[in-house]
């Protein structure tokens, strides 16, 4: 079920040095009294030991959350607010040498700034590195007013002393020489008059002074979105489309909202429904089966999912379809036949991708859309332009006549079955360095990669898909158990929010749902009357879930409750049934 985080923010927290804390001023506080952002460092609070520190748990300093809250205040534009707050509470934000400091460096007053630095109480090595990085602003900012001379004295007497960052020196140097240089380090077009710059020191010299000594910017808001992370990925059912969650209560989903009632049944096919997928933005379905035949569905905004078009010409089932990255186009594969090349809105075969004497097994878009591979009966793996043309075949690693394939986002690694047991993970760019292998100890029947490419799904014969981590060294994570398989091959799939689900058709003639990362059964789906051999969840719509059946038919679950962007009566128990009329 889903947990929900009574612990609060993460307790991460920055260990500060403690404040001295001095007895308030007797004197009444007056507007005109109000200390500004460039006031003495902080006054007491009135109290010690335990309220030195709030919130439930006794986890939270007093002195860092009040100052947290004044950088907030600050930050937010709530300038008088943030004077108000340091003068009532006595906590000030900033000593009046940081402040001082953080002007300074606003102002390029390199020179006052790297003074004020001596004074502020910081590590020797500390001081050091934050001087070198305003010297380096420094030294380009004379570089800019064509102040060369000047440059090379700052690197010279003042810089290299320092004896920080020996490398960065050294393309300092080069930039006095080739104005060219400087693009290569990150300074080229250079505009310190818009203020950017010296925001963008700050920011770097955040990094390098102590928090205790300089707030960091936008630290509330850092701490909240913690918070708020923490609590969304501790919630078991957590699938909403809504990024921002609320800050007033914590945060806990339903079950309601997982795709899991029959919105819609969508009866064509003659024959069963071997696969279906989901074009990358989700507005349409395209489906194929044992009919030879592919069809085309459009989704539409408010959910609905209509026919399109039918495309024939393969002689034998269609085992495997893709869509190309800009949906413009799919591709079909007939059972150990030819891949044809549709164009999707006119309904029309552009190419027929062919090899004599053998027959192509599977069939996966290369990255930019204008090629794509094939598996082919030799076990040997194709490369074709959409011209037609066989760019490649390459007999290295002979695959197994399973269909499944995979091509990673930059195109250089493709994920496909050497062994029955064995997954092959190649360069294909290089072909020559050492394979990562998956080892399975049962038959692989099918497979599926993340869209970060981090993980691939692995259904097996023994009815166990595994979760292998694929990021560096194959490792596997995580066993779904539940469903039904024995003959066929069953598809499964990522979903949901940030694919934090996992579903799988079954030979029980229902679908299957774990959450990812617990590997726990959220819930099985009954509906169809015969076996599910492949389901797609949409990638535009976290809500919507398709599944193919020996049935003839495709199931589109939504969610359980009232839609109302739905103009129906599907909620009130209805199913729409569509036939194959275009709307």
């Amino acid at each position: 079920m889903g947990a929900e985080d009574d612990t609060g923010p993460p307790s991460k927290r920055v260990k500060g040095s403690s404040f001295v804390l001095e007895n308030f001023l007797r004197s009444s506080s007056l507007p005109g009294s109000i200390v500004p952002l460039g006031g003495p460092m902080a006054r007491p609070l009135p109290s010690q030991g335990k309220e030195d520190f709030i919130g439930s748990k006794g986890v939270i300093k007093r002195v860092e959350f009040i100052r947290i809250i004044t950088k907030t205040l600050y930050s937010l534009g709530y300038e008088k607010s943030g004077k108000a707050l340091e003068e009532e509470s006595g906590v000030h934000l900033h000593s009046s040498a940081v402040i001082l400091f953080r002007k300074q460096v606003l102002d390029r007053n390199w020179d006052e700034s790297i003074t004020t630095l001596q004074k502020i109480r910081l590590d020797g090595h500390v001081r050091n590195s934050a001087s070198f990085l305003i010297l380096e602003y420094k030294f380009f900012d004379l570089l800019e007013k064509g102040r060369v001379m000047d440059a090379l004295r700052t690197l010279r007497s003042e810089i290299a002393p320092l004896n920080i960052n020996k490398k960065r020196l050294h393309q300092l140097s080069s930039c006095i020489i080739s104005s060219s240089q400087r693009g290569l380090i990150g300074w080229a077009n250079l505009d310190i008059d818009n203020g950017k710059l010296q925001l963008k020191l700050l920011d770097e010299l955040q990094k390098v002074i102590p928090p205790t000594v300089m707030i960091p910017e936008k630290r509330l808001e850092t701490l909240v979105e913690q918070a708020l992370s923490v609590q969304r990925e501790a919630c078991f059912f957590h699938n909403s489309l809504e990024n921002a969650l609320s800050l007033y209560t914590d945060h806990l989903c339903g079950k309601d909202q997982l795709p899991s009632k029959t919105l819609q049944i969508l009866q064509v096919h003659e024959d069963e429904i071997w696969f279906l997928q989901f074009s990358y933005d989700g507005k349409c379905l395209a489906s194929s089966s044992n009919d030879g035949s592919v069809i085309i569905w459009e989704v539409h905004e408010d959910g609905e999912v209509s026919f399109k078009c039918t495309l024939k010409g393969h002689q034998k089932p269609v085992v495997m379809i893709a869509w190309s990255p800009d949906g413009r186009y799919l591709l079909s594969c007939g059972m150990e036949e030819v891949v044809r090349c549709w164009d999707v809105d006119q309904a029309e075969c552009l190419r027929v991708f062919e090899k004599h004497g053998l027959g192509l097994l599977s069939c996966v878009w290369y990255p930019d859309g204008k090629k794509f591979f094939s598996g082919v009966t030799d076990r040997s793996i194709s490369l074709w332009d959409l011209d037609g043309n066989e760019v490649e075949n390459w007999k290295g690693h002979q695959t197994t006549k399973n269909s499944e394939m995979a091509v990673a986002k930059d195109g250089k690694q493709i994920i496909i079955m050497c062994k029955e047991t064995t997954i092959l993970m190649l360069d294909w760019e290089t072909k020559t360095a050492e394979p990562r292998l998956i080892e399975e100890d049962h038959t692989i029947t099918s497979f599926s990669l993340s869209r970060d490419e981090n993980f691939l799904l692995v259904n097996l014969s023994n009815q166990e898909i595994h979760l292998w981590s694929i990021a560096s060294t194959p490792t596997l994570v995580k066993k779904y158990q539940g469903h039904t398989r024995s003959r066929f091959v069953i598809r499964s799939c990522f979903g949901g929010f940030e694919q934090s689900f996992v579903a799988s058709g079954s030979e029980d003639s229902q679908v299957y749902i774990w959450h990812k990362q617990t590997g726990e059964l959220v819930q099985p789906l009954a509906g169809h009357s015969g076996a599910v051999n492949c389901v797609s969840w949409n990638p535009g719509n976290p809500y919507m879930l398709a599944s193919g059946s020996d049935d003839h038919t495709i199931r589109i679950w939504g969610l359980n409750r009232v839609n109302l962007k739905r103009k129906d009566s599907l909620s009130n128990g209805y199913v729409n049934h569509c036939n194959g009329t275009a709307n």
